[in-house]
């Protein structure tokens, strides 16, 4: 088995949110640390962990960034991490998964699956070998306690529940 951690000058953990119940507002989190240990070419038994600071979120809107920051949402000064912990992983076949964990927001456990795949193994300029991979999922935030929203005069709620993740990760052998 392999050791893999993820560059995170290469990768991303994004998402996507309704808002005013008809466009999309989409962000990331700019520090986060990742590690795989198994085979990149058969994930089945590997161990998968991510970490996210939630303090680098980035909505390239900063009152929003904050109002995000703040006991309103995710309340980084008493939750400062998002963690995830694979615990099955499933083949789909080919190069796709299913990988399936512990998702903790603001200190809430709720199992998560991902559809994910296997993009490749290349070299880069340097001679090291790296892999890739893509994943996405989609959660309830009221399930994990991110209930704050706002009724709009004209119907509806200004922020939707459902929250598309989206991950790119390219990851080298630890050293």
């Amino acid at each position: 088995m392999t050791k893999y951690t993820v560059d995170t000058a290469h990768s991303s953990i994004g998402f996507s949110v309704k808002h005013m119940m008809v466009s999309k507002v989409r962000g990331n989190f700019n520090d986060f640390s990742a590690n795989l240990e198994g085979n990149e070419q058969d994930l089945s038994g590997a161990t998968i962990e991510f970490t996210i600071d939630v303090a680098s979120i980035n909505t390239n809107n900063t009152d929003r960034d904050n109002h995000l920051r703040s006991g309103d949402f995710f309340d980084v000064e008493t939750y400062p991490s998002i963690t995830f912990k694979a615990t099955d992983i499933q083949s789909k076949g080919g190069d796709e998964y299913k990988i399936t964990g512990d998702l903790t927001i603001k200190d809430v456990t709720k199992p998560v699956t991902f559809d994910a795949e296997y993009e490749g193994k290349g070299t880069n300029p340097w001679g090291q070998e790296v892999v890739a991979f893509s994943a996405d999922a989609k959660i309830n935030r009221k399930d994990f306690g991110l209930t704050w929203n706002q009724t709009l005069e004209t119907g509806g709620v200004l922020v939707g529940e459902d929250i598309k993740i989206d991950i790119e990760l390219e990851l080298n052998p630890a050293q």
